[in-house]
């Protein structure tokens, strides 16, 4: 029975998406599904198109402004992420076959314990992500509540097309962008967990190329002994599978960054707006609101799934690297010619590290995560001084 590292990664994903309408269709997809899909995803962009009326309607006031474009680039974020996930699903599809196939698939119980424990780690920051913030949008939710007592408002500053003033509308308002705005946290945890697991099955995926070549045996016990033969030719079998693995992470890495280098682009770049205006924000809220504190774990979130982001290209890159020191470390020394002229080969390929670059151009590092969050400083500290 083969491992099934897609359902091992991507099940909690999965789920979430099936439920959400937006995970890769059935070979033939009815018109109902269809239908729910076009659904949901236009409720996604309708909230995008109200917050930019309203941002047009207020242009010039700098408060207003900044208490609407925190939330219009993360709208906008996932509104782009999730269309370019649907546009690479064939992309997608392709994954999702090589995750399961027979180069990737672990050969022993280590190997298996290899792929668990990374799978592990990144479900783990991917669930206290979508925990952190679905704790958001309760936030968000109770601010009419407590802040707006005695007067009828909506979560979020936006247009609407109904009034808060008469009560079918404002309850149809506020379920429209309460919902809305969880389904968004639903599918922001959607596509970043296909993405970012995808680049961490890739670094398990070198790990299990270590413990591979690791067990290459000496053969200088065996010199005089009768399985000397087979030991040696295991060990060069043994190469070849590295080889030809490690040129399988390669390629399944370079088609993760084809499919979603535009859409992690942008989430750099919509990450300095995001962090520039909720700083704004919580510097003229009431520390002792609710929208303040909302506020300050929403910014909490989002430079989370920022660090998340480059945390995923950092450990592609450092694993990587490692790999050449891992061959330099095996019994190397005490194998054939044959042997050694194939490693020289591999070892000159593992010298260059496996980066996940946003837009080809950007590598996800934790130097990347830093420079974000100075630049959104420099931003923040412009727009504060404008604003006094």
């Amino acid at each position: 029975m083969s491992f099934n590292s897609e359902d091992l990664y991507l099940n909690r994903a999965k789920f979430v998406m099936k439920y959400l309408g937006v995970w890769v269709p059935p070979e033939n997809e009815n018109f109902a599904r269809k239908f729910y899909k076009i659904f949901m995803m236009s409720l996604q962009h309708l909230f995008l198109f109200f917050q930019i009326i309203y941002i047009v309607e207020v242009w010039g006031d700098l408060e207003a402004v900044s208490q609407a474009s925190y939330l219009l680039f993360t709208q906008a974020c996932l509104c782009f992420k999730i269309t370019v996930f649907q546009i690479n699903m064939n992309k997608l599809k392709e994954l999702l076959k090589q995750m399961n196939g027979y180069v990737f698939q672990p050969k022993n119980i280590n190997q298996q314990n290899i792929i668990k424990v990374q799978a592990t780690r990144i479900k783990r920051l991917l669930f206290a992500f979508m925990i952190s913030s679905q704790l958001t949008c309760g936030m968000w939710a109770l601010k009419p509540l407590f802040d707006d007592v005695g007067s009828r408002k909506f979560p979020f500053d936006m247009w609407m097309p109904v009034s808060p003033e008469r009560s079918p509308h404002y309850h149809l308002g506020y379920s429209f962008q309460l919902v809305t705005i969880c389904m968004s946290a639903y599918m922001y945890f959607g596509v970043d967990s296909v993405a970012f697991s995808s680049v961490i099955f890739g670094c398990a995926q070198i790990g299990v190329i270590k413990d591979k070549i690791m067990s290459i045996k000496p053969l200088g016990i065996y010199r005089n002994h009768k399985t000397y033969t087979k030991i040696s030719r295991y060990n060069r079998k043994t190469l070849i599978e590295c080889v030809k693995h490690h040129q399988a992470v390669i390629s399944f890495t370079e088609l993760v960054e084809d499919t979603y280098n535009s859409y992690l682009l942008f989430q750099l770049v919509g990450s300095v707006g995001i962090i520039c205006m909720s700083a704004l924000r919580i510097l003229v809220v009431d520390w002792r609101s609710v929208q303040f504190f909302s506020i300050l774990c929403y910014l909490s979130v989002m430079i989370s799934q920022l660090f998340v982001c480059c945390w995923c290209g950092h450990e592609l890159s450092a694993t990587s690297e490692e790999l050449h020191t891992i061959l330099y470390n095996c019994a190397w020394y005490d194998q054939d010619v044959k042997f050694k002229r194939d490693l020289n080969f591999m070892m000159a390929r593992a010298r260059r590290p496996i980066l996940l670059r946003a837009g080809y151009y950007i590598s996800l590092s934790r130097q990347s995560f830093v420079s974000i969050l100075r630049m959104s400083y420099s931003y923040f500290a412009v727009l504060d001084q404008t604003n006094k």
